[in-house]
């Protein structure tokens, strides 16, 4: 499906405007530019209309992209905003956490939601109005239209929480009223129940998703739900048995560029389910909903600066003598990974003396250390050094290689912004383990839990994963090592737990999960971390002497007040939505 999405739903436009002719036939037939529901209820009708739902994760809206850059990196502390203070002031005051109840970029996750809702309500009538398909696809239509249906409200449930509409094929309003009075999650969970019934293990094409991801989706809505315990069992299955669409064994790739990779696409074992984008001329869809977030400049993408990583992030992968994480906050002490070299500040350097983890130069450009395959990472990258600090993202930057292949360039979006074919991995085996470490050590199975953060950790050190000079010598002094049996971790629940959620921050860095991450792990701690990250970041940049601390009932973002204002009142005069009391 890689290249179909786009090519697609232009096919399914052509076949919706159907022509109108002179006399009173006229009268029987559909107006032009309307859907003729009969012209849909066929096995073609169906996969044009299922491969439309599909298309809503290519998203161009930077609030609604469904890899949360936003929402989840820099709300979480991964990044912040980057480029500088006047472009997208939008995203100032939630780097800051003075978030308003009427930003952009909240708003258009909330419409990506139900437009991803109703794409798979206009699928579903035409699946369920048809005879003209074959049994088995039809079966796993309607499981992936339940998949993809699913994941839109796992979203929503992630950014705004339980309380928000559900609105499903049963709604055959076009603008349905619905209060948010209702926790959703038992609708959501039976879509993914629904979806696993119906999904084969294998696919024909890899972007279908399948049983074995409709499993893993299951389990992380468990896993925002709380309940460790149900989740549990999905995960070990799916770790256990699992296997790509195509029929590969789940399993860690030993080379992490493996999953960061146009040319690698679909191939990985560790890929549950990857989202696809391509880049084949006019009608690509490369990633739009990331556009801002290349190195600036003469950087790969040449635009546009944004998505920097933290210091409280670069930092986080110091490692002491040991080659092991600080997992109670000494990172934060001492020298910095990067610093200015200059009384002005216009020369940044990377310290290649400290002993890091190698997954720092992995996840994030540090000024002159490799940069994939572009050369030395150059501070002209950066956009303004003192709004966003001296990191630039890197995992999901095309290489030099993808860009000479035509799979990644500038002004791929609308004329001006960059993209790539490189697929992104919404699902991955990665992701799985260390959720699985969290169930095992949650029942107290700390031996276990902790065989798999260390497997994990040897991946990490693999010879493939370490960023290389010219000469073939390390970049930086990095070391990695697996925690031993007699760590305290396999011994103390708590300390446990504080090294799988380290391993979590280090692993999925620059990934979009953070702030989810922080906020399932209960309020009072999400406060704690990112009023720590903020008190530490504003030693290095000025902005954050003036950003607030989360509150601890602020675990979700708020309902967007146009929505409240557009949704409007019942007939007894009480509003359809109902902004949560912590963001009245």
């Amino acid at each position: 499906m890689k290249n179909k999405y786009m090519k697609a739903i232009i096919s399914a436009t052509t076949l919706l405007f159907i022509a109108t002719s002179c006399g009173e036939d006229f009268l029987y037939k559909a107006p032009q530019g309307s859907i003729d529901d009969a012209a849909l209820a066929n096995e073609q009708g169906v996969d044009l209309l299922v491969t439309n739902a599909y298309a809503n994760l290519s998203e161009n809206g930077w609030g609604a992209s469904v890899f949360n850059w936003a929402l989840g990196g820099i709300y979480g502390g991964d990044a912040n905003k980057g480029s500088d203070a006047g472009d997208q002031s939008v995203l100032n005051s939630l780097e800051t956490y003075a978030l308003l109840t009427t930003n952009s970029y909240v708003s258009e996750k909330w419409d990506w939601i139900y437009k991803g809702s109703k794409r798979v309500a206009m699928a579903f009538k035409a699946l369920n109005n048809t005879t003209d398909i074959d049994p088995a696809i039809a079966t796993s239509r309607k499981g992936e239209l339940h998949f993809l249906r699913a994941m839109f409200y796992y979203e929503g449930l992630k950014v705004f929480g339980p309380y928000i509409p559900y609105i499903d094929e049963s709604h055959q309003e076009n603008d349905p009223k619905v209060h948010n009075d209702k926790d959703i999650y038992n609708d959501v969970l039976a879509d993914a129940d629904k979806a696993i019934a119906n999904l084969p293990n294998t696919q024909s094409e890899p972007g279908r998703v399948n049983a074995y991801a409709a499993k893993m989706l299951k389990a992380k809505i468990l896993l925002q739900k709380g309940d460790y315990a149900a989740a549990k069992p999905i995960i070990k299955d799916v770790l256990d048995n699992g296997v790509t669409s195509f029929g590969k064994k789940y399993g860690l790739a030993d080379d992490m560029s493996a999953n960061w990779d146009s040319f690698r696409d679909n191939t990985s074992p560790e890929s549950i389910w990857e989202i696809q984008f391509s880049a084949d001329g006019p009608n690509d869809n490369g990633n739009a909903g990331m556009s801002l977030c290349y190195p600036h400049n003469t950087g790969p993408g040449g635009c546009c600066g944004f998505y920097q990583p933290s210091f409280e992030l670069a930092n986080s992968f110091k490692v002491n003598e040991d080659g092991l994480p600080y997992l109670n906050g000494e990172y934060r002490s001492g020298e910095s990974v990067s610093y200015n070299a200059s009384t002005n500040g216009t020369e940044i350097v990377s310290n290649t003396t400290i002993a890091v983890d190698p997954r720092l130069d992995f996840s994030i450009g540090r000024i002159g250390i490799p940069y994939k395959d572009h050369g030395l990472a150059d501070q002209g990258w950066i956009r303004d050094a003192n709004n966003g600090g001296f990191f630039i993202p890197k995992k999901h930057v095309y290489s030099k290689a993808e860009a000479d292949a035509g799979l990644g360039r500038s002004g791929m979006y609308a004329g001006w912004a960059p993209g790539s074919a490189m697929n992104i991995q919404y699902l991955s085996v990665r992701d799985a383990m260390l959720l699985y470490a969290e169930c095992l050590a949650n029942d107290g199975e700390l031996a276990p839990a902790m065989d798999l953060v260390n497997k994990i950790r040897t991946r990490a050190g693999n010879e493939v994963n370490i960023i290389k000079n010219e000469d073939g010598t390390p970049a930086s002094n990095y070391k990695v090592s697996t925690y031993s049996a007699a760590h305290s971790a396999f011994t103390d629940k708590a300390t446990c737990i504080k090294a799988i959620r380290m391993e979590r921050k280090l692993e999925l860095a620059m990934e979009g999960v953070r702030f989810f991450d922080l906020n399932r792990w209960g309020g009072e701690y999400m406060a704690k971390e990112l009023g720590d990250y903020v008190d530490y970041e504003k030693k290095y940049i000025s902005k954050f002497a003036g950003a607030a601390h989360l509150a601890a009932n602020k675990t979700m973002f708020p309902i967007p007040q146009t929505q409240i204002q557009t949704m409007g009142n019942d007939e007894s005069g009480q509003p359809f939505l109902v902004q949560p009391a912590p963001w009245k």
